[in-house]
């Protein structure tokens, strides 16, 4: 049963790469962990492998309808490279706690990006020299934060190669599955020498993910994309104050959720109901 449950969810975590052009580590990390049992480290380890191969199969059609600027995701993805093999090495020396905690943060954080919304880039920059110093440099930041917690893909790098690179954003998209299966593959050997991996779990794990992204493909065009991120960013949030309550001591559990639940229910109030709620204009950009 719980294999089921564990291949269930991959299915999933495919749809949402297919669907939203990433997600694929925010979920995959909490289904191993919490439904499949492994250790952290086991788990980011084995995410960015399901997640790696998983967006490589994905960019094939994005490459065959011409929206991957193989030049420019290259640049961030040698950056990003170095940054999560350095990461993946770095993570095997850290207790589990601290990873989670540093998980749950990057899910936060990414929730808040979606909410937010992508910014598309301006028209007039497309076609400008690309910044390569400042490509090299977030790409280096994002992939030290992917290898280090198996977070930190799709959602942190289309922004970035939408307003860096100038691309449009179903070019950034396409070309953000380049820059994320070749960080997950440098964060995954970093990992590699401190982990061992379940090869059985993985490939099968791997397999439903990548048949859940082709049908997420399937179904992008008949799908409100803004309400579905919408969606999916609570839905992050509130996994990731799961995750952040678990890694506290036993004792202070329940408070810090009655906190949590107070905090997020007045928030919820201000955004709806108050017309100067600062959240609108953190949310909105206005």
């Amino acid at each position: 049963m719980t294999l089921t449950l564990v291949l269930v969810l991959a299915l999933l975590v495919g749809v949402s790469l297919g669907l939203l052009g990433g997600g694929g580590s925010i979920l995959t990390v909490p289904l191993l962990v919490y439904v499949a049992g492994m250790d952290a480290k086991e788990a980011i380890a084995t995410s960015l492998f399901v997640v790696g191969v998983t967006s490589a199969v994905g960019m094939i059609n994005h490459a065959r309808g011409g929206r991957v600027r193989w030049r420019t995701g290259a640049l961030f993805g040698a950056a990003g490279m170095a940054g999560a093999y350095t990461g993946g090495l770095i993570g095997g020396s850290i207790p589990d706690v601290v990873l989670l905690v540093a998980f749950a943060a990057m899910m936060i954080v990414t929730a808040a990006a979606m909410l937010r919304g992508r910014r598309d880039a301006d028209p007039g920059k497309a076609h400008r020299q690309i910044p390569v110093g400042r490509v090299l440099l977030d790409g280096a930041a994002v992939g030290l934060a992917t290898g280090l917690v198996g977070a930190g893909g799709g959602f942190l790098v289309v922004p970035a190669l939408a307003l860096l690179g100038g691309l449009p954003m179903p070019v950034a998209v396409g070309t953000s599955l380049l820059v994320i299966a070749m960080k997950s593959a440098a964060g995954f050997a970093g990992y590699l020498s401190t982990v061992r991996i379940d090869w059985s779990l993985t490939l099968a794990v791997t397999g439903f993910a990548i048949a859940g992204s082709l049908a997420g493909a399937r179904l992008a065009g008949r799908v409100p994309a803004d309400v579905l991120s919408r969606l999916f960013a609570w839905f992050v949030l509130a996994m990731g104050t799961f995750v952040l309550v678990q890694q506290a001591p036993a004792g202070t559990r329940l408070p810090i959720l009655a906190a949590v639940v107070s905090l997020g229910a007045g928030a919820g109030v201000c955004y709806g109901f108050v017309a100067r709620c600062p959240l609108r204009r953190a949310v909105h950009g206005t």
